[in-house]
């Protein structure tokens, strides 16, 4: 199973897929090469019966620092044909468990795709954020959705709405990842869950899987289409323009002019 894009790295062993997110020299930003080729190796993975578990980590020391801001610039990137909502679908649909191995930064939807995997373990020197607002954009993958319902309200508009970062331990505590695990060994410890999930019942562990979110599948399916509606209009706004430009310019961006 091979990818399509060599900043992604795919491997098969023991019936696990590892999908590895591999530009350590951008700290894992994320492109729309990149999103296509995981969403093809999931959806690949979905139909194949020689994968069971899927474990997805970042090289270099990073999960991911997000998306490419220069790829957002130039187009489209939120659309349903976009192929950042076609990883976003892959996997949100994908039947079998999905393991996150944390390492470094994971940042805007290096945070939000961990509500969308089975598990999760981050290494101590991992550090979330969802900077949505801080570049005048919005939430995205149903994160104004489901963190409310794992967090608490209060907590999910701390997070949201000033865009702080937190660490392992709190990542742990507010239930987005399963345990913080010294950084040497976060890809081991999901390298370990997922053997022990390859060598259950394939069909009782997919069926327990979709009876897990068969109460949000729906629901959380709609708000995913409607803040992407909102976040590829944000991406054509002033605010947005504003926000890349301080950040390509490495100055803080100032919405003093905005109403």
């Amino acid at each position: 199973m091979n990818s399509s894009c060599p900043e992604i790295q795919s491997s098969l062993s023991d019936r696990i897929l590892e999908i590895t997110i591999n530009r350590p020299d951008r700290k894992n930003a994320l492109t729309m090469a990149m999103y296509t080729a995981m969403a093809e190796l999931l959806d690949a993975a979905a139909a194949d019966s020689a994968v069971r578990t899927v474990v997805i980590s970042g090289a270099g020391g990073s999960f991911t620092s997000g998306n490419d801001l220069t790829d957002f610039l130039g187009g489209s990137a939120s659309g349903e044909e976009s192929p950042v909502f076609r990883f976003m679908r892959a996997l949100y649909d994908f039947p079998k468990p999905v393991v996150a191995a944390i390492n470094g930064p994971a940042i805007g939807i290096g945070t939000t795709m961990l509500l969308h995997c089975d598990m999760s373990y981050a290494g101590e020197d991992a550090i979330f954020q969802m900077p949505f607002v801080d570049l005048g954009l919005c939430p995205e993958y149903a994160s104004s959705y489901l963190l409310p319902r794992i967090a608490g309200h209060a907590k999910a508009s701390e997070l949201l709405l000033l865009s702080r970062k937190f660490d392992a331990q709190e990542a742990v505590s507010l239930g987005l990842c399963n345990a913080a695990v010294p950084a040497h060994e976060a890809l081991a410890s999901a390298r370990a869950t997922a053997a022990e999930l390859a060598a259950k019942a394939p069909e009782a562990v997919r069926l327990s899987k979709e009876l897990l979110r068969r109460g949000t599948r729906d629901s959380g399916l709609q708000v995913i289409r409607e803040e992407a509606e909102h976040f590829q209009q944000r991406l054509g706004s002033e605010e947005f323009k504003e926000a890349a430009t301080a950040f390509m310019e490495k100055r803080p961006a100032d919405f003093s002019r905005f109403d």
